[in-house]
């Protein structure tokens, strides 16, 4: 008889267990939460953690990748370029909006977004989902 009552605890339970991860329902109001893309290597269970980390990796991959186009340095082009990507249902970067006005900075920007590697993409609901981002350049000489 307490396996037959453990065993309808655990089934009763599961369920609840189960939703938590991707939302919650409360008052016949449906909420569910995002998950951002993994970075490579940043894979966690603490949802925070992992979303720290792609920060830190985000800025990162633009640091080391950040070239100044030689042209725009000689002319003392600065300006600031914004790029709008998202991470597809695929893990891949798609580059869907670049704001500025030299093409030449907006290549550059743009070349550093699409070198980000592919990773594990978001989630809503357990089904994949394309998160959108956008990102700043700063181009300044400093002269």
């Amino acid at each position: 008889m307490k396996k037959l009552i453990l065993l309808l605890v655990l089934l009763i339970s599961l369920p609840a267990i189960s939703q938590e991860e991707w939302g919650n329902v409360d008052k016949n109001k449906v909420t569910m939460r995002e998950i951002a893309p993994v970075w490579p290597g940043c894979e966690s269970n603490d949802t925070s953690k992992t979303d720290a980390c792609f920060d830190q990796k985000l800025n990162e991959h633009v640091r080391k990748n950040f070239k100044y186009p030689v042209n725009a340095w000689k002319n003392n082009i600065q300006e600031r370029i914004v790029v709008h990507f998202e991470i597809n249902t695929s893990g891949e970067v798609e580059i869907t909006k670049v704001e500025g006005k030299n093409k030449e900075l907006m290549e550059e920007a743009k070349r550093n977004i699409m070198a980000i590697p592919k990773m594990k993409p978001g989630m809503l609901a357990g089904k994949p989902r394309a998160i959108s981002y956008a990102v700043p350049f700063n181009f300044k000489t400093g002269k």
